[in-house]
């Protein structure tokens, strides 16, 4: 009989690296930051009050994302061969795209948005599961 456990097993994951405590908490912080950042990029598309994201926050997500992402490289060195790595990669494809106005904002954000969310929260197994 077999379990779930063993097909986890079977699940081929990038290569695993050391990561200090430190900069585990440390991203944590990052994240909340990231969050309000993102809430307003969402919110000033959804809304439609504000001709776009204030470019504070568009910075404030930018620079926030890309501190998260150097402190997930550093724990899972193959990021960018796994999944977690090329929802990253298509959410800023949209993301840009809805931005500079190459696709429709407001569906292409909550598509981007939709795409990270099911990413992150999808099981470790999962996320950084080796795509190529």
């Amino acid at each position: 009989m077999r379990t779930e456990n063993d097909n986890k097993d079977k699940i081929k994951t990038g290569r695993i690296g050391d990561r200090p405590y430190w900069i585990l908490n440390l991203s944590i912080l990052i994240r909340a930051v990231h969050q309000i950042g993102a809430a307003v990029f969402l919110a000033a598309y959804l809304l439609d009050v504000i001709p776009g994201p204030p470019k504070l926050y568009v910075g404030i997500v930018f620079v926030s994302g890309g501190l998260l992402l150097a402190a997930e490289w550093l724990r899972h060195r193959q990021i960018f061969r796994e999944l977690a790595g090329m929802i990253t990669i298509v959410k800023l494809g949209l993301l840009g795209a809805a931005y500079h106005g190459l696709l429709p904002p407001l569906e292409t954000v909550l598509l981007a948005f939709f795409i990270a969310s099911l990413g992150a929260h999808a099981p470790k197994k999962v996320r950084h599961r080796l795509l190529f």
